[in-house]
C-alpha cells in the first residue's frame, strides 16, 4: 500500500483508534473487509450519509471488500446515540420500506458489482434468546453508563429502557459475524463501534480498526443533517432542488461542504479559499459545488441545466449575495404563506401579506404567487420575495 493511497484514506477522518493496525492491515497486502452500518430509520440517504460511503468508496477502488450493512433488526430498536429520550421503535414494515430506497440509492455511489449489501437480521434471527442473553453477558450496566448521553440521561433522572442496552452489544456483534477488518462510523458512534472490538476480542477474532468520520451540519448549519429535522438534501433529490439547497448554505458553512463532500484536491479547495480572500465572489465557489454534487449523483447536462434553472430563478432576479438561511417550524401539516411572509419579517401582518400577494407583488423562488391560500410543506427551502427589495431565505422544519 502506497504513502499517498494511506494518505487518502485518511483524508477527513477525525480519528483512527489503533491507527498502527491500520497500517498494518493496509501494508500486508490482503484484502480486507471494510464494513459500515446504517439503519434505515427513514427513506432516502442524504449527503451526510454520504461521507461515509465516499470513504467506502475510496477502500472499494483500492481493492477491499467492502460491506454495506443495513440494520433492519437494529433499526427496530433504534440507535440511542445522541438521543435524550427513548427512540420510538420502528415496525418492521417500515424498516423494510426504508431499507428497499437505502439499496436502489447506495449505486449512485458504490459500484455495485463490488458491493455486498447485508442486513443483520440474517444473523440477529437466529442468534434466538439463548444467544442474546450470552451477548448481554458481555457487558456490563457500570459499561454501559460511560457512553456520555447514558450517563446524562441516568444523571437527569431521564428513562433509559433495557433495549437501549441491548443496541451497542448488537453493532458490535455484526462486526463478529462479518469478521470486520475495519469499520466506519461518525464520531457520535465511537462507542458503538470500540464495542465491536471488544467483542472481536471475545470471540477470538483480531480486533477491527475503527476511523471515526466527523457529523456532517445540515441546510441550518447548526444541527448534523437528518431526515427528522429536515435540514438536509437527499442524494434523490431533483437536480434543480438539489443545486438550490447547495446555494442556500451559508458561505461558511461551504467550506465545511467542501471538506467532507468534495472529490477536490485540498490543493485545489485551498486556491479557492485563497480567490475569494483577494475579493472573488463566494457565490462561484458554491456554484462549482453543487454542479460537482449534482453531476456526481446525475451527469453534466443535468448539472448545467440545475444551473440555468438556479439562474433563472434567482441570480437573474438580482437576488442579495448574504442571504441567511431562516429556519422556522412549520409542523407537519406546513405553514400558510401568509403566515409565512409574517414569521420571516417580510411584512408586518397576515393581511399585510394578503394584500402584496393580491398586488402580484409576492415571489417564490423568482416566481409570482397569486394565490393567498399557498401553503409551504414541511422541509421546503425557498427564497421569498415581497416587493423589489425584501427577500428572505425560508427553510421550514
Amino acid at each position: 500500500m502506497s504513502v499517498s493511497a494511506i494518505e487518502l484514506l485518511k483524508r477527513g477522518v477525525v480519528d483512527t483508534l489503533a491507527k498502527g493496525e491500520l497500517e498494518a492491515k493496509l501494508s500486508s497486502g490482503k484484502q480486507l473487509t471494510i464494513k459500515a452500518g446504517f439503519d434505515p430509520t427513514a427513506p432516502d440517504l442524504h449527503l451526510g450519509h454520504t461521507v461515509l460511503i465516499n470513504k467506502l468508496k475510496q477502500f472499494q477502488d483500492l481493492g477491499h471488500r467492502v460491506v454495506f450493512l443495513i440494520g433492519d433488526f437494529t433499526g427496530m430498536i433504534g440507535d440511542p446515540t445522541g438521543k435524550n429520550v427513548t427512540r420510538k421503535p420502528l415496525t418492521q414494515d417500515e424498516v423494510k420500506a426504508n431499507a428497499a430506497t437505502y439499496e436502489q440509492q447506495l449505486y449512485k455511489i458504490l459500484d455495485p458489482s463490488k458491493t455486498e449489501v447485508v442486513f443483520n437480521s440474517e444473523w440477529m434471527n437466529a442468534l434466538g434468546a439463548d444467544g442474546m442473553i450470552a451477548l448481554a453477558a458481555q457487558s456490563t450496566v457500570a459499561r454501559m453508563l460511560e457512553r456520555d448521553d447514558f450517563e446524562k440521561r441516568y444523571k437527569s433522572g431521564q428513562s433509559i429502557a433495557i433495549h437501549e442496552f441491548l443496541y451497542p452489544l448488537l453493532q458490535g456483534y455484526d462486526s463478529v459475524v462479518l469478521k470486520a477488518d475495519v469499520e466506519l462510523g461518525g464520531t457520535d458512534q465511537r462507542f458503538n463501534l470500540l464495542m465491536g472490538r471488544e467483542l472481536q476480542k471475545h470471540y477470538g477474532q483480531p480486533p477491527q480498526v475503527v476511523m471515526t468520520l466527523p457529523l456532517l451540519e445540515g441546510l441550518d448549519g447548526v444541527e448534523k443533517m437528518s431526515k427528522s429535522l429536515n435540514n438536509y438534501i437527499s442524494i434523490d433529490d431533483t437536480p434543480e432542488i438539489m443545486f438550490a439547497k447547495v446555494m442556500s448554505i451559508s458561505d461558511t458553512l461551504m467550506w465545511r461542504y467542501y471538506e467532507l463532500l468534495s472529490f477536490q484536491s485540498t490543493a485545489s479547495i485551498n486556491k479557492l479559499k485563497a480567490s475569494i480572500d483577494a475579493g472573488s465572489n463566494p457565490r462561484e465557489a458554491k456554484v462549482l459545488l453543487a454542479q460537482e454534487l449534482v453531476e456526481r449523483f446525475y451527469d453534466q447536462q443535468a448539472a448545467m441545466n440545475a444551473l440555468e434553472v438556479f439562474e433563472a430563478r434567482f441570480k437573474r432576479h438580482e437576488l442579495p449575495d448574504d442571504l441567511e438561511t431562516i429556519v422556522i417550524n412549520a409542523g407537519s401539516e406546513g405553514m400558510g404563506i401568509g403566515y409565512l411572509l409574517k414569521q420571516a419579517r417580510l411584512v408586518s401582518s397576515t393581511s399585510e401579506a394578503f394584500r402584496m400577494i393580491a398586488q402580484g407583488a409576492v415571489r417564490i423562488d423568482g416566481e409570482v404567487i397569486s394565490d393567498r391560500h399557498t401553503m409551504m410543506p414541511q422541509g421546503s427551502c425557498h427564497i421569498y420575495q415581497v416587493g423589489k427589495r425584501k427577500f428572505a431565505k425560508v427553510m421550514l422544519q
